[in-house]
């Protein structure tokens, strides 16, 4: 009997042992989980987006806004129904029977989203069905007033992998956390069977819509260079090109075009490498335009000046290649500022060979090749610069006219500024100030990265710049009486190890007025076939965005 005692005092002591294990576990180690599972059961939430910041050009016009558009619901519980209502949202909302059907599996939901941004058309035809369990949920889209005006600048929005919205490329993407703000929420009790409790608590966490952004940009000149460029890519036969026109003084970008592009509301509908833009992630090799870079370089170390002669009697020899000018055609005694005006081959390797390699190397890296400029555009990128052991006598002799070497064509506008302000590198951007929700401004300052060149060493060669367009290839195109100093370049394509002679990228820098510089602005063309030099597809497209610019801009041939 005392043994049948003590067994069941055993068996019970077991019990309530494992209880209070199993309490433990639910109270202590389990009660968050179990929290929020209650909480699940006894409140469901619906998302309430909140409004993605908008986008303005330097004048306060839109570039980017937010429209109308609709979250469109179901209420399970509330659908009389359901075969109209999946037939009617099938057809309005182009979303196959089979699909809402499967979003309602989940027996448990209040809410079940069945589409989110779509426009009032289909909504207004939903509506007039008056269906039980359907309800809206006010929401906006992406609307570009410009249509595809500036894509590559400012990116489109998609979805992450969780389906909420993110910006991509351009401004959209590297402004995303800015641009997005956050989401608010509506809380609802329910009771266990999932109907809202109508006495129940009611939460509503407002949105906190995101920041809007102004730009350097300017509406005008953007079209200016965005119709110019097209209008020249069919011109010359080109396969693409760009255009950036930059404020040397701030580094604001007053424009960037690039062609292909896309439509940033429908960016689905195109291939997706159009998706980058060239402007600050595609590279090439700038051929002449390097060499003012170069030529700065050794007037800054006092190796030369703007009249130092160099006979330029025939092909140089280096290390066992020969270095012809571009057209074989040789002109005795010449000075540097005439190296400019003829865009000598022979003539720069000279000027190279006048610094000490280190030093030139230097200058390469001041002047920010080889490294991203810092622009806030999220896919920028930048080419290497081969290690300092890696250069052999002819990449320099090669590099002195632009070739052998890579940029992006950022980076080659970037470092013209350079000469252009006086001497200072500028960092590029896009966005001139933030605008919060309360109302304040955080304004984003220009950046001087490095002073480069000195102002006498930038006074000088500004004037072989106007004397290289005044004198050479492209004189006949310059506006008559304007002072512009520029730079043709014309590079063949590397392709498999060696050069295409037959495509070539084509190109014009160049800034005015010379003496108060008020742009700076890069033409590149993807491989014309009308020609292949850069004075006769390039330097047009430049000369002719140029003019308009003086007009817009009123400079005078005084300026």
């Amino acid at each position: 009997m005392n043994l049948r005692i003590k067994f069941f005092f055993l068996l019970l002591f077991i019990f309530f042992g494992l209880v209070a294990v199993k309490l433990f576990y639910w109270q202590v180690l389990s009660a968050d989980s179990l929290g929020a599972l209650a909480q699940n059961q006894s409140q469901t939430s619906l998302t309430v987006p909140a409004s993605r910041g908008r986008i303005f050009a330097s004048d306060g016009s839109p570039m980017v806004l937010n429209k109308k558009a609709y979250g469109v619901y179901i209420e399970p519980k509330k659908i009389t129904d359901l075969s109209k209502v999946e037939s009617v949202l099938s057809e309005a909302l182009n979303i196959p029977i089979s699909t809402i059907s499967a979003s309602l599996d989940n027996k448990s939901l209040v809410w079940v989203p069945i589409a989110h941004k779509v426009d009032e058309g289909p909504v207004e035809s939903i509506k007039k069905f008056d269906l039980n369990g359907v309800d809206f949920l006010s929401e906006q889209k992406r609307y570009y007033p410009e249509g595809s005006m500036s894509a590559h600048l400012l990116g489109f929005v998609g979805k992450d992998a969780n389906g909420k919205d993110k910006g991509y490329f351009g401004l959209e993407g590297y402004y995303d956390e800015q641009l997005r703000g956050r989401d608010g929420m509506i809380v609802q009790d329910q009771d266990a069977q999932g109907n809202p409790i109508l006495s129940g608590e009611r939460q509503v966490i407002p949105a906190q819509d995101g920041r809007d952004l102004t730009l350097y940009l300017d509406k005008t000149i953007q079209f200016i260079a965005q119709t110019k460029l097209k209008e020249g890519i069919e011109l010359y036969g080109a396969k693409g090109g760009s255009v950036i026109i930059m404020d040397p003084n701030t580094g604001g970008i007053l424009a960037m075009s690039s062609y292909p592009s896309y439509g940033p509301a429908d960016f689905y509908n195109y291939p997706t490498q159009y998706y980058k833009n060239p402007a600050v992630a595609s590279f090439y090799e700038p051929g002449s335009t390097f060499k003012v870079l170069v030529m700065s370089a050794a007037i800054n170390e006092g190796k030369l000046t703007a009249d130092t002669l160099y006979d330029e009697s025939g092909p140089v020899e280096i290390g066992g290649y020969t270095i012809n000018t571009w057209n074989r055609q040789y002109h005795g005694k010449i000075t540097m500022t005439q190296i400019l005006e003829y865009s000598s081959n022979v003539g720069m390797v000279f000027v190279e060979e006048q610094l000490d390699k280190m030093v030139f190397l230097n200058y390469l890296k001041n002047l920010g090749i080889g490294s991203t400029t810092g622009i806030d555009l999220q896919e920028e990128s930048s080419p290497d610069l081969r290690p300092a052991d890696k250069w052999y006598p002819i990449d320099f002799a090669t590099a002195s006219f632009g070739q052998g070497v890579a940029v992006t064509p950022l980076q080659m506008v970037t470092a013209v500024s350079a000469i252009a302000n006086g001497g200072r590198l500028m960092e590029p951007h896009v966005v001139k100030n933030i605008s919060t929700d309360e109302g304040s401004q955080i304004e984003i300052a220009p950046k001087v990265v490095r002073t480069v060149f000195s102002k006498m060493t930038t006074d000088v060669v500004k004037e072989m710049m106007v004397e290289a367009v005044d004198k050479g290839e492209t004189k006949n195109l310059k506006p008559a009486g304007f002072r512009i100093a520029g730079k043709t370049g014309t590079a063949q394509v590397p392709i498999s190890g060696h050069y295409d002679s037959s495509k070539t990228i084509a190109s014009f820098v160049g800034f005015a007025p010379v003496d108060n510089p008020k742009f700076v602005m890069l033409v590149v063309l993807d491989e014309p076939t009308a020609s292949q030099w850069g004075s006769e597809t390039a330097a047009p497209v430049f000369f002719s965005i140029a003019k308009q610019l003086f007009s817009y801009l009123k400079i005078s041939p005084s300026d």
